[in-house]
């Protein structure tokens, strides 16, 4: 067996096998069982699988170790360590006859409390080495995180091993966590200690044929290991309907294509492999033409944005939170909204779910006052209800509609007592939100989102919220509306955030509405703090009398702020359209 890195550079595609995982589920009684504990458990049935790729025609292996890393994630190094060395010993026997490579096979770490996925990853390379593996495959990988600490680890240990990184995109090329292919083919090419760079899992070998074409891999080695096509339900199974000689075909095409390493993934058998190492062989009667990535297109003019050419113009804005109903009665909520805007609000935002309770839809809603009123909305939108297919479709639907800003918030749990009916997606946090709309941005969209995150001035930790802060600025957010200044160090941190921050900030204003509305905010409501010196302005106060002081407390506010802030964020308590009206034209008179 010759060097790999001496294979590849002559130029014959390395192939890879197929999918360990779905194709052990379907032998007989093993649907259900997890497929490591097979080199554990039914070593002589884990063999016969790597054979039959082997007589297949495949050049390299994965050892049967795919998701060792949840049992590092859960504390079991022992079940982890016994699974790594069965894996490797019986790859390697299998192997050895057969003269192919056999490759570390490491899937995505899982998040931990007490494991980074960076730690997991280099636990795992180092009980491999431990076992003389010298190639790896970091693969279906849904971000890039960790993978510059691995390969540092891995090549400081040991300096020969050959690393493939693969990342698992949709047919649109973004990943289940919002990262966008090509980002992270370009980030992981950049990295020395990376051998070889691509894409598996998730996408068809059309799809990722496609995909491919389009991509600029800097003279990288590509690794496309695409399934076996897409999955659909037959009875109880989940089946892979793609033929074999189709996926042979198509393997030959992305090889054309510029992938140095193919293989397959999910659904993929030894018959799938097969035709490959066929099609692979054959003399080429077509030469597909590798496509160069084409310079975009001009883009149409971006329509306007009036918020956002406020904000860039130096303008102080305000904009006004309201509730959206709980039925489908909207007089109310549309009448509110054109009063506010005829007292100067310039954006309407509109909550997503408050509380996570069910309400109107924000974003519905945004669109009909955008056409209908021409009011500028800004629609919250949280990662808690939607996955990412739903979140791109709703963001598109945003974009035709005109509507280009957007607050993006992880969102508020579902209360206890409904979880056992609703479940909550959460798909990803506000930050990888931000980072994926970027890459639509980037990729997609005539017009662009300006994108605005929550900054919670009075969290107890502050230094911890500015540096989420700063990883949602680095991930595209452009402002941050904050949580109510209703205390001295609420005030602070504002200051604070001003120097640390480079984004546009809104400071939150909430008019208190009562003293027993002062003491259910400061014990039941996240996110708020009332000091005892605003509170106490209200005890004893008839409802007008507390609407005199919400007034002026909000006003003196709204001026302490100015200088650290770009505008204001003003929310509508228990729909008092009328007193939110008297402290915007308070504030404008000011």
């Amino acid at each position: 067996m010759s060097d790999i890195r001496t294979y590849l550079k002559e130029g014959r595609p390395l192939l890879f096998d197929g999918a360990m995982g779905t194709y052990f589920a379907s032998l007989p009684g093993r649907a259900g069982q997890r497929c490591e504990l097979g080199s554990l458990e039914c070593p002589q049935e884990v063999a016969a699988v790597h054979r039959a790729y082997l007589e297949a025609g495949c050049q390299a292996v994965k050892t049967n170790t795919f998701t060792v890393g949840t049992d590092l994630a859960r504390g079991d190094g022992e079940t982890a360590r016994r699974i790594v060395e069965a894996s490797c010993r019986l790859a390697r026997e299998c192997a050895g006859p057969y003269g192919a490579y056999v490759f570390a096979d490491i899937g995505p770490a899982p998040e931990s409390p007490g494991l980074s996925r960076a730690e997991n990853y280099c636990r795992q390379a180092d009980l491999f080495l431990d076992q003389g593996l010298r190639h790896f495959l970091l693969e279906t990988l849904p971000s890039d995180h960790g993978l510059r600490q691995l390969a540092q680890h891995l090549k400081s240990r040991c300096p020969e091993a050959y690393l493939i990184t693969s990342f698992a995109v949709s047919f649109d090329g973004a990943t289940r966590e919002g990262d966008f292919g090509q980002t992270l083919l370009r980030r992981a090419a950049a990295l020395e200690e990376i051998d070889a760079v691509g894409f598996n899992c998730v996408s068809g070998p059309h799809h990722l044929l496609e995909y491919i074409r389009g991509l600029d891999s800097g003279g990288a080695t590509l690794s496309v290991m695409p399934n076996a096509g897409y999955p659909t339900v037959l009875g109880r199974r989940t089946v892979f309907q793609g033929t074999p000689d189709y996926f042979g075909a198509k393997i030959a095409e992305i090889h054309q294509a510029g992938a140095a390493i193919v293989g397959g993934c999910c659904g993929t058998t030894p018959a799938h492999i097969a035709e490959a190492a066929k099609a692979l062989a054959a003399p080429r009667r077509i030469t597909v033409p590798v496509r160069a990535p084409e310079a975009p297109e001009p883009r149409p003019a971006a329509s306007a944005n009036t918020l956002a050419e406020k904000l860039d113009g130096g303008r102080r804005v305000v904009a006004v939170e309201l509730d959206p109903p709980v039925d489908d009665d909207i007089a109310f909520f549309l009448e509110g909204v054109k009063r506010l805007r005829d007292a100067g609000a310039d954006a309407v935002t509109i909550a997503d779910c408050p509380i996570g309770r069910p309400r109107a839809d924000s974003s519905l809603l945004a669109c009909k006052l955008k056409r209908e009123l021409g009011v500028e909305p800004l629609p919250h939108m949280t990662c808690r209800d939607r996955n990412l297919n739903a979140t791109k479709a709703l963001l598109l639907g945003l974009a035709i509609e005109g509507v280009h800003n957007v607050l993006l918030v992880t969102g508020d749990p579902i209360p206890s007592q409904d979880r056992d009916e609703v479940k909550s997606v959460f798909n990803f946090n506000s930050r990888r939100l931000a980072a994926y709309v970027s890459g639509l941005n980037e990729t997609v969209l005539r017009t662009p989102f300006r994108i605005f995150g929550a900054l919670n001035v009075n969290a107890k930790n502050f230094d911890h919220q500015l540096n989420i802060a700063r990883e949602k600025e680095a991930a595209g957010v452009a402002g941050f509306l904050t949580q109510p200044v209703l205390s001295r160090e609420a005030l602070d941190n504002l200051r604070t955030a001003r120097q640390a921050l480079r984004g546009k900030i809104l400071g939150g204003i909430y008019p208190v509405v009562s003293y027993k509305n002062a003491c259910f905010l400061n014990n039941e409501i996240a996110g708020m703090r009332i000091s005892e010196e605003i509170a106490a302005l209200y005890e004893g106060r008839s409802r007008e009398e507390a609407e005199d002081v919400a007034v002026a407390v909000s006003v003196r506010i709204a001026r302490e702020i100015a200088p650290c802030t770009d505008g204001l964020y003003l929310m509508t308590p228990f729909k008092r359209v009328a007193l939110v009206e008297r402290i915007l034209r308070e504030i404008r008179r000011a």
